[in-house]
């Protein structure tokens, strides 16, 4: 198989190391707006850089892993849509819903695949938090709370063009609320805060939020985050129900301490970022993205999953500007 890789940067690096020593993959090219930065990286692994976009759609591949600066994604989408290549993109298909239900329209008409980089999905804690979910052990789910903590924030000069805290990180959580619970969220109460860093202010943003959720079934959720959680990264859930209780990212390497006398120790070394933290759901992905490709199994997240977070993400938002409860019904884009 014969894959084409546009972005090199953090998350595409990691993206093409995993592919370069999947079996499956013969061959990898790479490209990149900095073309000594996908020339390094191509020397590095034995690929092939490509001069620009242009190559990676004429020198015959078989599928597009599109990791490049987000405002692309949209139009890279489309682009390998109209070539009639499958697709696996990072998250977002697009920071606003106009753009993303335009390049899910255009995937729509070609027939093609398009594959989410939501690598939640595919990590074990989550992925056994969904069993117990689907199989009754917790009995009549009442709470989920979802939380997102960063260690430090990202560069100055990314927050304007991140969309926002609620589009940028909670989107994840969002995600993994509706698969691990299988119900659609209906109303969003959300706040956030900028009392940390000038810069965040600067860029209209927020450092921290918290929104309610409520489900479909009447369940409550709530998802938290922050830039500023210095004592290391860390993204964990807990489900309650009427019979039990679960928790996901609980180990020897939750940053979090315990101030109980017969507490557990405070992690020897916490997590610090997300490669690290969600490593193997991101290799995961990848070869289901492979497997997807040869036709042995069906899309595991859709480019639609993409449009529903984004949805509660501007759900949210708006709930924060306006501060009031939005009812997801509000925000153009659900299902007929």
């Amino acid at each position: 198989m014969r894959i084409g890789l546009i972005g090199t940067g953090r998350i595409g690096t990691f993206h093409a190391t995993a592919l370069n020593r999947h079996r499956e993959v013969g061959s990898l090219i790479v490209t990149d707006a900095d073309t000594a930065r996908a020339h390094e990286l191509a020397d590095r692994l034995g690929a092939t850089a490509a001069p620009s976009v242009d190559e990676i759609f004429t020198w015959g591949v078989d599928a597009v892993v599109i990791t490049a600066a987000t405002s692309a994604h949209a139009d890279l989408i489309g682009r390998a849509a109209r070539a009639g290549l499958p697709v696996f993109c990072e998250k977002p298909i697009a920071l606003d819903l106009p753009g993303t239900l335009a390049a899910l329209a255009e995937v729509d008409a070609a027939g093609t695949v398009l594959q989410l980089g939501f690598q939640r999905r595919f990590d074990a804690g989550y992925t056994a938090a969904r069993e117990a979910v689907r199989s009754g052990r917790l009995g009549r789910l009442h709470t989920v709370r979802a939380m997102t903590s960063d260690q430090s924030p990202p560069p100055a000069a990314y927050l304007p063009l991140s969309g926002g805290l609620y589009r940028d990180c909670l989107v994840h959580d969002f995600d993994i609320v509706r698969w691990v619970t299988g119900r659609e969220v209906t109303e969003v109460y959300a706040t956030g805060s900028d009392a940390g860093p000038a810069m965040f202010r600067e860029a209209r943003d927020i450092d921290t939020a918290a929104a309610v959720l409520t489900l479909d079934d009447g369940t409550l959720a709530t998802a938290t985050a922050t830039r500023m959680n210095g004592a290391g990264y860390d993204v964990r859930m807990e489900l309650a129900g009427e019979l039990d209780q679960i928790g996901v990212g609980l180990d020897d390497r939750t940053p979090i301490a315990s101030t109980e006398p017969a507490g557990p120790p405070p992690a020897d070394k916490p997590w610090t970022g997300f490669l690290e933290r969600f490593g193997p759901a991101y290799e995961a992905e990848l070869s289901a993205f492979v497997e997807v490709v040869r036709g042995e199994r069906a899309n595991p997240c859709d480019g639609r999953e993409a449009l529903h977070a984004l949805r509660i993400a501007e759900a949210c938002e708006l709930s924060r500007l306006d501060h009031r409860p939005v009812r997801l019904a509000e925000i153009p884009g659900g299902r007929d």
